[in-house]
C-alpha cells in the first residue's frame, strides 16, 4: 500500500505521541502510577529474552490489563538498561493505521527514530492485532525477516488470536494468556497483603506451606467484593463503576464479545440467541446442564448450543467442566455437565451485586473457586455425580489423574460453617472417598479452619476466602517455577 506524504507525517506524529519515552525516557506518568499485576513477573521474561526467536503473543479477555502490562514492561526494559529509542508501541486500533501492513508501520517508526539502516536489538509492541485482517500471515512474515527483533502482540480477541497463532504461528509464536485477576492478585492490588499470614499445613506426610489470616471477617469481606468487582483491575480501584458494574462491564466487555468479537469471527447472524444463552447461563453459573434445558430456558436449538457453548469457551467467557461417576470414571456419552462463568463479576454486571446471605452465594463462591484453578494449564478437574446402585451424589471438585482413572484429590465447596461440626453429614464426599480409597480431602467453609478426623478419612476445612488465595497464588508460583523464575 502506497502512503501519500500527509498520511505518512499524521502516522509518524501519533507514533511519536504514543512512544513519549523516545523523548522522555520513561512511559506515561498515568501507567506508571498503576500497580503491576503478578502476572508481570511470568510475561516480563518471555518479553525480555530476545534469543528466543519467537513472537509473544498476548491473548486476555477484555479490560483485563493487557496495554498496561505491555506498558509496564516497557518501563522495566528502560530501567533495565535497553535504549528507549530501540522500543516501539503501535496501537493497531488507531483509525489512521487502518489497512496498513505491520511492516509499513514499522518501517515508518524506523524513519521517525532516524534508524532505517540500524534494525537490531529493537522491542516492537503491537497492540489490538486482531483488528488487521491476516495479523498472523503479516506478523510471521515480520519474525521471519528481522531476525534481531523481539516482536510482541497482543489482542482481546483471545478465541480468534489463538486460533490464527496456533494455525499460522507454529514456531513461530508463543502464546501467554493473561487471565482476570486472581483472589490473590486482588490483594495484592488492594495493598492487603499483610492479611495473609504465611503458614503450614499437614497433607499426610508433607508439611506444605499455605496462607492463613488473622481476621477472617474481614478478609471475607474483601472476598465477597472480588466475587462482585474483582475480575477486572479497573474495577477493584473504581467506586462509580462499583455502582453501576453492568454499565461498564456490560457494556464494555460483554456486548462487545457477544455483538462483535464472536459474530465476526464464526459467522454467527443472530446475536440475540447468543445473548440468550450467554445470560442463563451467567445466571445460573455452576449449575449442572444439559442441552435440553438449555434449549428450554434460553429458546436456542440445542445444535446451535453447542456451537455458541463452543464460542463462549473460546472466549474465555465460561469454561466447561465435565463429571465422573462415584468410582471416578468417566462417561462416553455424557449428557450433562456444568458451566461456570470464568470471572464472577460477570453476574454481578448482568443482574446485580450479590450479598453474603443471597440464595445464590453458594454457587457463587463455587464458581469463584474454579476461577482461580482453570487459570492452570492441564488441570484436569472434574465433578463427580452419580446415581447407581440406589445410591445418588456428588462431589464438586476432584483432580483426575486421567491415566490411571483415579481421583487424586477432592474438594467440597461450601458457604457453611455448620459442617466443621456435623462433618459426617457429607455423606456424598465421605462415599466417594472411601469407594475411591481418598485418604483426606478439603472442604470450604466461611471461617472455620482445621482438621476433623473421621472414621477412616480426614478432612480439612479451609475458609472459602483463603482457600481462594492458596490457590490463585500457587499457580503463579508453579507457573515461575516451570519459567525458573
Amino acid at each position: 500500500m502506497i502512503l501519500n506524504e500527509t498520511l505518512q507525517a499524521q502516522i509518524i506524529n501519533r507514533l511519536r505521541i504514543d512512544n513519549p519515552w523516545w523523548v522522555d525516557k520513561k512511559i506515561d506518568s498515568y501507567f506508571d502510577k498503576m500497580k503491576r499485576r503478578l502476572y508481570l513477573e511470568l510475561f516480563y521474561p518471555l518479553v525480555k529474552n530476545i534469543s528466543l526467536r519467537r513472537s509473544i503473543i498476548l491473548m486476555g479477555p477484555r479490560r483485563v490489563g493487557k496495554t498496561v502490562m505491555i506498558f509496564h514492561c516497557i518501563q522495566r526494559l528502560i530501567e533495565e538498561g535497553i535504549n528507549p529509542n530501540k522500543i516501539i508501541y503501535i496501537s493497531i486500533e488507531v483509525p489512521i493505521y487502518n489497512r496498513i501492513s505491520l511492516e509499513n508501520l514499522l518501517l515508518l517508526a524506523f524513519e521517525s527514530l532516524g534508524k532505517q539502516n540500524e534494525t537490531d536489538g529493537f522491542y516492537i509492541f503491537y497492540d489490538e492485532i486482531q483488528y488487521l485482517k491476516d495479523w498472523e500471515i503479516h506478523l510471521k512474515t515480520l519474525v521471519d525477516t528481522y531476525r534481531g527483533i523481539k516482536f510482541v502482540a497482543s489482542g482481546s480477541a483471545s478465541a480468534a488470536l489463538k486460533l490464527k497463532s496456533k494455525e499460522s504461528g507454529a514456531g513461530r509464536f508463543s502464546d501467554f494468556m493473561l487471565p482476570p485477576l486472581t483472589f490473590n492478585e486482588y490483594i495484592h492490588l488492594k495493598d492487603l497483603n499483610s492479611l495473609m499470614i504465611p503458614s503450614t499445613m499437614q497433607w499426610g506426610n508433607k508439611t506444605i506451606d499455605i496462607h492463613t489470616t488473622f481476621d477472617i471477617r474481614r478478609l471475607n469481606k474483601h472476598f465477597l467484593d472480588y466475587i462482585n468487582f474483582g475480575g477486572y483491575p479497573e474495577v477493584v480501584f473504581s467506586k462509580e463503576i462499583q455502582a453501576d458494574p453492568g454499565r461498564f462491564i456490560r457494556s464494555d466487555i460483554i456486548d462487545k464479545v457477544l455483538l462483535r468479537d464472536l459474530p465476526s469471527l464464526f459467522g454467527i447472524t443472530d446475536v440475540q440467541e447468543l445473548n440468550s444463552l450467554f445470560t442463563v447461563i451467567a445466571y445460573h453459573s455452576g449449575n449442572e446442564f444439559s442441552y435440553e434445558n438449555l434449549s428450554r430456558e434460553s429458546g436456542v436449538t440445542k445444535d446451535l448450543i453447542r456451537k455458541y457453548i463452543e464460542y463462549l469457551e473460546a472466549a474465555f467467557l465460561i469454561k466447561i467442566i465435565h463429571k465422573t461417576d462415584m468410582n471416578a470414571k468417566k462417561f462416553q456419552r455424557a449428557t450433562s455437565f456444568k458451566i461456570y462463568l470464568t470471572n464472577p463479576s460477570l453476574r454481578s454486571a448482568l443482574f446485580q451485586p450479590i450479598m453474603a446471605s443471597d440464595g445464590e452465594i453458594g454457587n457463587m463462591v463455587e464458581t469463584t473457586i474454579f476461577a482461580q484453578w482453570i487459570q492452570r494449564e492441564n488441570n484436569n478437574i472434574y465433578y463427580s455425580n452419580w446415581k447407581q446402585n440406589r445410591k445418588m451424589g456428588e462431589v464438586d471438585m476432584i483432580g483426575l489423574n486421567v491415566a490411571k482413572q483415579k481421583p487424586e484429590w477432592a474438594v467440597e465447596i461450601k458457604w457453611s460453617d455448620r459442617y466443621f461440626e456435623h462433618a459426617g453429614e457429607l455423606k456424598s464426599l465421605l462415599s466417594f472417598m472411601e469407594t475411591n480409597r481418598l485418604n483426606r480431602a478439603i472442604v470450604t467453609s466461611i471461617e472455620k479452619m482445621g482438621i476433623r478426623e473421621m472414621q477412616t478419612v480426614t478432612l480439612q476445612f479451609i475458609p472459602a476466602s483463603i482457600y481462594a488465595y492458596i490457590i490463585g497464588k500457587n499457580t503463579i508460583d508453579q507457573k515461575q517455577q516451570l519459567l525458573g523464575i
